[in-house]
This record gives structure tokens, sequence and C-alpha cells, in this order.
């Protein structure tokens, strides 16, 4: 029977940094309004009580499967309502900001201005 040798690696162990601070771990971003197109229905109804479905796509310059998608996780996550009414047979679909989505808005920009600071400091 043949002996095998085998070699223990040893792996070094990396030295703590002379002096570094430790900086906290950055509070996560709200990943659900990070993205462009969610980020803007939000910021638009900040400024607005109500924006139609029609409203939005336009100032958006997005489509309707798009902007369908995206308005269905914010309201998922109760960041805005939805009401779908007609006007005569025309079919109306209004979005609110709700005061979560607006704490959730805020919360989201006192942290990118957080980001901005931090940057600008070094």
């Amino acid at each position: 029977m043949a002996k095998t040798n085998t070699a223990k690696i040893a792996r070094a162990e990396p030295e703590p940094a002379a002096k570094a601070k430790r900086q906290p771990a950055p509070a996560e971003l709200d990943r659900l309004i990070h993205e462009r197109v969610r980020l803007a229905i939000v910021s638009a109804l900040a400024v607005r009580d109500t924006l139609t479905f029609n409203e939005l796509k336009t100032l958006l310059k997005t489509t309707d499967g798009n902007l369908s998608v995206h308005a269905r996780k914010l309201e998922d996550a109760e960041y805005v309502t939805c009401v779908k009414s007609f006007e005569g047979r025309v079919p109306k679909t209004e979005y609110r900001l709700t005061a979560q989505g607006r704490r959730a808005l805020e919360r989201y920009l006192d942290h990118m201005e957080a980001l901005i600071r931090a940057t600008r400091a070094r």
C-alpha cells in the first residue's frame, strides 16, 4: 500500500489594520423604492395628492405594462393606494401615496443624503 503525503497549508489570518476606525454598517437602502420607476412614482405622488395611471405613464415616459408592474409592487407594500373607477365608460385608475409610503420615501432620502455627505467628507 502506497503512502500519501498530505501537507497542511496554514492560512494566514488577516491582521487588523492599525489605527483603522471601524465604520458601522450602513442602513440598508429600501430596495423597493430604490428602483428608478418606483422611486419616480413615489416622488411624483409626494408632490401631488393623486395621479392617474395615464398621468403617471406620461410623466415617467414608460409603458402600460412597466408602470402597472411597478405600481402593483408599491401597492402590495402599502406605499401607494390604487382606486379604480369609471368616468362614463372610460376606466380611471388613481394612485395616492400612503403615510407609510411617505415615511419610506423620507427614510430613503435621508439615507441618500447621508451617503452624499459621507462621500463629500472624504
